[in-house]
């Protein structure tokens, strides 16, 4: 079996699995020079840091590069240069997918183009890493599914969450264990995103940015540069704080209390603050309702004060508040236990893509885990914009 061969015999099924490998058969196939070789699609800021992630890892090798703008793209190589050859330059994601040297892409785009391009890299039979929320509109779930079973490809969500080691640690010692007893209310809070606080002075389109590619299946409008530049405060881009923000949260709160089935949402908000080109929010609460739990979210872009946003739950015999750098456990009795964690929740999620690639291991977040996670974004999507509550039966 050739490097290849192996690389795409590890698939979502697990043909090839870890435990039936020795350390030296697994280095006699995937040698120190023999490398997962990894494609880039969306080299802007998320791009650059999970590309670092990635690039920490000796398996990896970034062979390709592709993004709508061509300043970007010379951005991005001149911050990675340390980790690039000659990596080939695309601006259509078809040509790096029709590339037969790359194994596995990175899909940091834009989130209306998420489905489109990660559906057409499935079918290209490469494994895919793709950045949250998994859809942008929940009736474009099926043709990500349908690929992702077709192709037998892996598919890793960008949750990172679901890689931390102390957030496994939390959810066997205070949720599985029962310790916190009945959790009723689960707080979520995170604020302060100054990239997002920009002003940004109109533009004419920069000649090597590619317009008509960056809207892909979107409406077709004339350009305007904040919509390129800050395309989270469109809609038609992007869902803003209840995307990108509550994504992971939500994902979180269902992660711990086995419950993905949430049963009507409620969302309130506005634009309290950032008047002109925003249509997003730039504030909003949410009510998430489940059977038996209440999931309060509270985002702002503004600069409130948040130093460790967190999920707080509340159980009727104790609390827990887990951040990215720790969590807290209060027992009604009994001394508070205080974990902090120094673990890089990026490099450990491209390590458990990279694991599963190598070794046929589970991802940590697989596809259903990434849609479980949108359907209640999409229901506080919905309720905010209907001024309705929502339903799951309510989404189209």
């Amino acid at each position: 079996m050739n490097r290849r061969e192996f690389l795409h015999a590890s698939t979502a099924f697990g043909t090839v699995s870890a435990a039936g490998m020795t350390a030296r058969s697994y280095a006699a196939v995937l040698g120190a020079n023999d490398r997962v070789s990894l494609g880039v699609i969306g080299l802007g800021r998320r791009g650059l840091i999970v590309s670092n992630a990635f690039v920490q890892d000796p398996r990896v090798r970034l062979v390709a590069l592709c993004d709508v703008y061509g300043e970007q793209t010379q951005n991005f190589q001149s911050k990675m240069q340390a980790h690039l050859s000659q990596p080939a330059l695309s601006v259509r994601y078809q040509d790096l997918l029709a590339r037969k040297d790359v194994d596995a892409v990175y899909i940091a785009t834009p989130d209306h183009l998420h489905v489109m391009i990660g559906s057409d890299a499935l079918s290209a039979g490469k494994h895919v890493y793709l950045e949250k929320p998994t859809v942008h509109h929940w009736k474009d779930r099926v043709r990500l599914e349908q690929a992702a079973q077709r192709s037998g490809r892996l598919l890793q969500c960008g949750t990172q969450q679901r890689s931390g080691a102390h957030y496994m640690q939390a959810k066997r010692e205070f949720f599985d264990s029962g310790k916190l007893g009945k959790v009723v209310l689960v707080r979520a809070v995170w604020h302060n995103f100054p990239w997002q606080r920009r002003n940004v002075p109109d533009m004419p389109k920069p000649a090597n940015l590619d317009w008509d590619l960056f809207l892909g299946p979107a409406p077709k409008v004339k350009f305007e540069y904040a919509r390129y530049t800050s395309w989270r405060s469109f809609p038609d881009y992007g869902a803003g704080l209840l995307a990108d923000i509550l994504t992971h949260w939500v994902d979180v709160a269902q992660w711990m209390l086995n419950d993905s089935q949430p049963v009507s949402a409620s969302s309130l908000g506005g634009i309290y603050d950032l008047h002109g080109y925003f249509e997003n929010p730039d504030t909003v609460s949410a009510i998430v309702q489940y059977k038996d739990w209440n999931l309060n979210f509270e985002s702002s872009v503004l600069s409130l004060r948040d130093e460790h946003p967190s999920v707080f739950f509340e159980g009727t015999s104790g609390t827990l508040n887990i951040t990215r750098e720790g969590y807290t456990y209060s027992p009604n009795e009994g001394e508070q236990v205080v974990f902090k964690s120094t673990q890089n929740l990026e490099v450990a999620h491209t390590k458990n893509f990279l694991d599963a690639i190598a070794m046929g291991s589970p991802v940590s977040a697989p596809l259903s885990a990434g849609l479980e996670a949108t359907l209640p974004v999409q229901m506080c999507l919905a309720s905010y914009w209907s001024h309705k509550t929502v339903t799951p039966d309510d989404l189209s």
